[in-house]
């Protein structure tokens, strides 16, 4: 069968031949449709993210969406290695497999999945989001953090701050739901101060994509406004801006911040599938909106590189 095979680290994934996937018991084989193109795929695909394996050669792609032998519609995630979704055929554990929507077509389905589910289980299953609260999207303007804004809306959120390092890009976000708006570009005290403006209203919770010196300046204006503000829940998602941040032990100390990451290993697997399902059933009735490229997958090589961060690249397949 034809699939988007790496052979080794950091190559780039090549259009070819692999051989066909035989379901075992407990699995269904899966006859795809579309696939997304994700920073979490990209990652695991050069070896680098902490969830790779490291085993080559393998078909990259992590979900999708596609057909069962029945014919049944559905989305489906992490194929049994080395088969990826990237690929005419693959098997999956049939608990993995959810049932789509008949409103929802396939490519709008592919892209949102994993972009949405990362907010839908930060603010579900680690920030425990409840009607009425205040939440501060740092790195909005990125596909997920687009989403971000839009369910942490629909989930409830009283109101909805939304952090960026494009100003064109961030004030499109206003119309996905944004209250407030804070450009990034400023950096160092200035960019605290206006953290702490925010803080000083109160915000309950924070979904960080970013990292790096916005993580900082956020933590520290939050530990700041001390006694004063609600006790903030830091959930880190993304990691935009760098892997890494300095923190000074006092700002955790002397605040009631709780910081928690959200991802593969701090969320149960099955409870991330269960994030995907009901964010799959509430993608039409909620006007989620996510912009989308269909490429066909025979073109991996050259639209591979092209990925842009606020247009999903879904590669695309006949069933």
């Amino acid at each position: 069968m034809k699939a988007a095979i790496v052979s080794g680290a950091g190559q780039t994934p090549v259009y070819g031949d692999f051989r066909e996937p035989v379901p075992s018991a407990g699995e269904s084989r899966i006859a795809v449709t579309a696939a997304a193109l994700s920073p979490v795929v990209k990652s695991r695909a050069s070896g680098a993210h902490y969830s790779a394996s490291a085993r080559f050669p393998f078909i990259v792609g992590i979900d999708g969406v596609g057909r069962l032998d029945d014919g049944s519609r559905v989305y489906f995630v992490m194929p049994t290695a080395p088969y990826g979704s990237m690929a005419e055929r693959a098997v999956v554990p049939s608990s993995h497999c959810l049932a789509l929507p008949d409103d929802l077509d396939d490519v709008t389905a592919a892209a949102i999945a994993n972009p949405g589910m990362s907010s839908w289980a930060a603010c579900t299953e680690r920030a425990r989001l409840k009607a009425g609260e205040t939440v501060l999207v740092n790195g909005a303007t990125g596909t997920a953090g687009r989403l971000a804004v839009q369910i942490a809306r629909h989930l409830g959120a009283k109101k909805v701050i939304a952090t960026g390092r494009d100003a064109d890009a961030l004030r499109s976000v206003e119309a996905l739901g944004a209250d407030v708006t804070i450009p990034l570009a400023a950096g160092g005290t200035k960019l605290e101060d206006r953290f702490k403006e925010q803080f000083a209203e109160g915000v309950d919770v924070v979904l960080d994509y970013l990292w790096g010196e916005s993580a900082e300046r956020l933590l520290i204006a939050g530990a700041k406004a001390g006694a004063d503000a609600v006790p903030i829940r830091f959930v880190q998602i993304g990691s935009a801006s760098g892997p890494e941040i300095r923190l000074p032990s006092a700002a955790l100390r002397s605040s009631a911040i709780t910081l928690m990451g959200s991802g593969i290993g701090s969320v149960p697997l099955d409870r991330l599938v269960e994030c995907i399902r009901a964010l799959l059933r509430a993608t039409v009735a909620g006007g989620f909106r996510i912009a989308a490229r269909p490429v066909p997958l025979s073109d991996v090589e050259r639209a591979w590189p092209e990925d842009d961060s606020r247009n999903r690249t879904v590669f695309v397949l006949k069933a």
